[in-house]
C-alpha cells in the first residue's frame, strides 16, 4: 500500500477517534463558523465542520504565536494547489490529496487568522477568493491531464470545473449587486472533499473491483459536475428572483 495512502487511512482513524473526543466534551459550534453562517452539506454535515475546526484550533494558536500572517497562507494555498495539480497530472492521486488537504487548511486558518488579529479586508478578500479559483483550475486541469487516454476524462474534468467556477461567480456577481447568496449543496468544502476522496480512494477502489485506473475519479468528477452545474442554477434563480423583486 503506497505512503500518502496509508497514512490518509491512520489519519482518518485517528478523525474517528477525535470526533468521539469532540462529542464527549460537549461538541460546542465553532463561534466563527457560526457567525458567518456556515454549513456543510446544507447542514447534515455541520458536525464534521464545527468538529475540524476544533480539530485545527492549536494549528491556529501555534501561527499567532510565530506571527504567520493571512498573506503567509494565502500564498502558501496557492503554492499547495498547483503542486496538487501537478501531481495529480503526473498520476500520484494520493500525493496531491495531501496537498489539497494542507492547502484546505491553509484556506481556513488565513481567514481566520485575518479576522482575529483585525486585518480582515477587502484586499483579502479578493486575494483569498481569486487564489481559490486558481486552486481549484489546477486541481481539475490536473485530472484532466491525467484522464487524457479516455475520451471522457477530460470532458469530466472540465464539465465540473465548469460549474465549480459558475457556483463561484453566481454568488460573487450576486454580492456585487447586493444579494449575499452561499446556499447550495455543492459549494467550495464539498468540492474539494469530493476531489480529495477520488485522490485517495481510485486506486485502493479501482483495484479491488478490478476496474480500469481513474474509473473512480471519473465517476467522483461526474457527480460533482452535476451538483455544481444544479447549485449553480439554483443560485442564479434565487438572486435573479430578489434582483427582480421591487424593493
Amino acid at each position: 500500500m503506497p505512503f500518502p495512502l496509508l497514512a490518509f487511512l491512520v489519519t482518518v482513524g485517528t478523525a474517528l477517534a477525535s470526533m468521539g473526543l469532540y462529542a464527549a466534551r460537549g461538541a460546542r459550534p465553532d463561534r466563527d463558523v457560526s457567525g458567518k453562517g456556515a454549513h456543510f452539506f446544507g447542514g447534515a454535515g455541520d458536525f464534521v465542520l464545527h468538529w475540524f475546526m476544533w480539530a485545527i484550533h492549536p494549528l491556529l494558536v501555534a501561527s499567532l504565536s510565530f506571527g504567520l500572517t493571512p498573506d503567509f497562507y494565502n500564498y502558501l494555498g496557492l503554492a499547495l494547489g498547483a503542486a496538487s495539480g501537478v501531481l495529480i497530472a503526473m498520476g500520484e492521486l494520493e500525493w496531491g490529496g495531501w496537498a489539497i488537504v494542507l492547502g484546505g487548511v491553509a484556506d481556513i486558518l488565513d481567514g481566520r487568522i485575518a479576522r482575529l488579529t483585525g486585518k480582515a479586508s477587502d484586499y483579502g478578500d479578493f486575494i483569498d477568493s481569486t487564489f481559490d479559483r486558481f486552486v481549484e483550475a489546477f486541481i481539475f486541469l490536473g485530472f484532466a491531464f491525467w484522464l487524457r487516454a479516455d475520451r471522457m476524462g477530460p470532458t469530466l474534468a472540465a464539465a465540473a470545473m465548469g460549474g465549480s467556477l459558475i457556483v463561484s461567480y453566481a454568488r460573487a456577481r450576486g454580492e456585487v449587486l447586493g444579494v449575499n447568496c452561499s446556499a447550495g449543496l455543492m459549494q467550495r468544502g464539498e468540492r474539494l472533499l469530493i476531489t480529495l476522496l477520488a485522490c485517495f480512494l481510485d486506486r485502493i477502489v479501482c483495484t479491488r473491483a478490478g476496474w480500469a485506473q481513474g474509473r473512480l475519479a471519473e465517476a467522483m468528477l461526474a457527480v460533482l459536475a452535476v451538483t455544481s452545474f444544479l447549485t449553480a442554477a439554483q443560485r442564479t434563480v434565487w438572486i435573479a428572483r430578489r434582483l427582480r423583486a421591487p424593493r
